[in-house]
Order: structure tokens, then sequence, then C-alpha cells
């Protein structure tokens, strides 16, 4: 990776060679099944919807596409079910170089996202459905302990247990690995889960949903950052749709804008291209700040696309645009 590399940390020689560029990732692959309409139908009604798709999905599976994609040695612990959709999932990962250490069930089909896409304003509306993802289990993790362990960066959602999420986080801390937690869907988190988490990356409704504050303004993002330090997260990393993102820590808190690179075509996937672009960065030494401009610059290529893992960015497209911009942050 070029862009950044002026940022670098610091690293001991053992992590340099052992961790330098790593990424380990758990959550769960879903198949997106991508309906574009205007508006959703009502209870007992069919409405036509003016476009359809199918395609690989599931946040844990998009940011580790990401991740991969952006220059990181990538390795997923995941679920998937011995059907269709789980045979996606192996090609999706096998494309982009992702060491899946998925374990297929016969007890369990892949799971499914609904996703609706507004045609006008690009925005969307997800149900998602974890399928054998959901079977991820404490054991699971125990198994993957030394892929988590062996990584500089670790990646997790909520779309599998809690619980699960909680041991690999605790496995991570434990051999001095950066924990990133995406809350989504967004549930209620403890303290001690929240003590896990280097960074805490919820979306706008998953902020208010944890902390009751609507981030309508940076400063109002700023509130409600406050109030997940004070549950013990180490840094909270707002996204913020079009507003970019806010890097919010104990001792300080910046303002990153986003990056335009060109017409919004469908946001689904800006989440976790945002990520799994931070995580790259991170795992390759960058700072947390050039790092949150990376994962600013990934997301805002990612929205010209459609779909999610298919809308992730390479590399290069990446440092194109970041060369091409002029970095925003307040």
């Amino acid at each position: 990776m070029e862009i950044g590399m002026e940022h670098k940390d610091s690293l001991d020689e053992k992590s340099s060679v052992n961790k330098l560029g790593r990424v380990s990732v758990l959550g769960i692959f879903v198949a997106d099944l991508c309906f574009t309409s205007a508006r959703m139908p009502k209870v007992g009604e069919t409405i036509e919807a003016s476009g359809f798709a199918v395609g690989p999905g599931g946040k844990g599976s998009n940011q580790a596409v990401a991740a991969a994609r952006l220059g990181a040695r990538v390795s997923l612990i995941s679920r998937i079910g011995a059907d269709a959709f789980g045979e996606m999932a192996s090609r999706t990962w096998a494309a982009c170089g992702v060491d899946a250490s998925a374990t297929q069930t016969v007890e369990a089909a892949t799971g499914a996202a609904f996703i609706l896409v507004d045609p006008l304003t690009r925005q969307n509306s997800i149900i998602v459905h974890p399928g054998a993802g959901g079977g991820i289990t404490t054991a699971d993790i125990e198994a993957a302990a030394g892929v988590i362990a062996n990584s500089r960066v670790f990646v997790t959602q909520l779309e599998q247990p809690l619980e699960a999420a909680a041991r690999a986080m605790q496995i991570a801390r434990e051999a001095g690995v950066i924990t990133i937690l995406n809350p989504a869907p967004a549930k209620p988190l403890s303290p001690e889960v929240c003590r896990l988490c280097d960074y805490l990356v919820p979306n706008e409704p998953e902020l208010e949903a944890l902390t009751g504050v609507v981030p309508d303004s940076i400063e109002s993002a700023r509130m409600a950052g406050d109030r997940l330090l004070e549950l013990g997260v180490g840094t909270a990393l707002i996204t913020l749709g079009a507003r970019g993102a806010l890097l919010h820590g104990p001792t300080r808190s910046i303002h990153v804008g986003a990056v335009d690179a060109g017409p919004v075509v469908d946001t689904t996937g800006a989440g976790d291209a945002f990520i799994g672009g931070f995580a790259a960065a991170l795992s390759l030494g960058c700072d947390p700040l050039a790092s949150t401009r990376f994962g600013c610059a990934a997301a805002g290529i990612a929205v010209t696309r459609l779909g999610t893992a298919p809308a992730m960015p390479a590399l290069r497209e990446v440092e194109a645009l970041l060369t091409a911009s002029s970095p925003t942050s307040t």
C-alpha cells in the first residue's frame, strides 16, 4: 500500500514480520437478493420491482472481500451451507484471495438478505437471515484462535451470535491484536463487550440505537461518541454517510469528509467497504486518521456500483482516488 504509508505506526520487529498486513474477520455470508422499488408493499399487496439482482453478501464476508482487495492478507471465520449459495460464497472468496476457514454444514442452509433500494435516493433497507452463519459457536472461535492471534487486526459484527463475537475479541485482545466491532444489526452491548473494542464502528441508526442520541450534526455525533467512550470503547469511529466519518477518541475528535468518486448508484455496501478499507490500512501500518481517510475513499467508490461484495474497489482505485482528492478533516 502506498497511500498513507508516511503515517505508519512504529511496529516491533516480531509484529512486522508475522502480523503486518494480516486481517482476520469473523462474520457470515448471505446471498443478497436485491430489489429496486420506490416503496415497500403494504400487507397483502403485490407490487412490481423495477430491478432485481442476486449476489454475494453478508457483512463479515463483504468486509473480508474489501480488505483483501485493498491489499490485506485476510482470513475469514464463518459457516456456510452445502448448497448453491454456499458455492457462491466459496467462489467469491477464492476470486479475491480470502482464506476462508468456513465450516460447511448440512444442518442449515446458507443465509440470505432481502435488500430494497430506492431508485431515486439510492438508499436501502435490509432484512437478513443468517442461516448457517447464525450457528457459529464459541467452539468455532476456539478452533480458530490461532488465526485470530496471528492477525494484526481483527474485525467482527453482530450478524452471528454475540457470544462468539465477544470470545473472538477476547482472544484478539489477549494476543495484542487490534479489535474492530461493527455493531450491526444494533443490539445492546455490555460494558464488558465495549471494553474489548479498540474501535466500535456504528452507522447513524446504530449509533442512535446504542446511545439514544440522534446524530443529526457532527456535534451530536460527538456527544453520542462520548457515551460510547463512557461504556469503555477505545475509539468510536462513526460512519455518517455522505458526511464522511467521525474518528472520536479520548484525546481527539476528527471529522473526515466523504470522498467523492462519482454519482451514487447503490449505498448498500458503503459501510462494509469503509470497514474493510480501514482494517486493511491499519493492518499495513497506517495511523487511524490515514486509515479513516482510506476507508472513506473505499466507500466513495463502492457507492458508485451496484451490489455489495462485487462493488468493493481494488487497491489501485483507492490510491488513485486519494491522490486526486484533497482530504478534508475538522
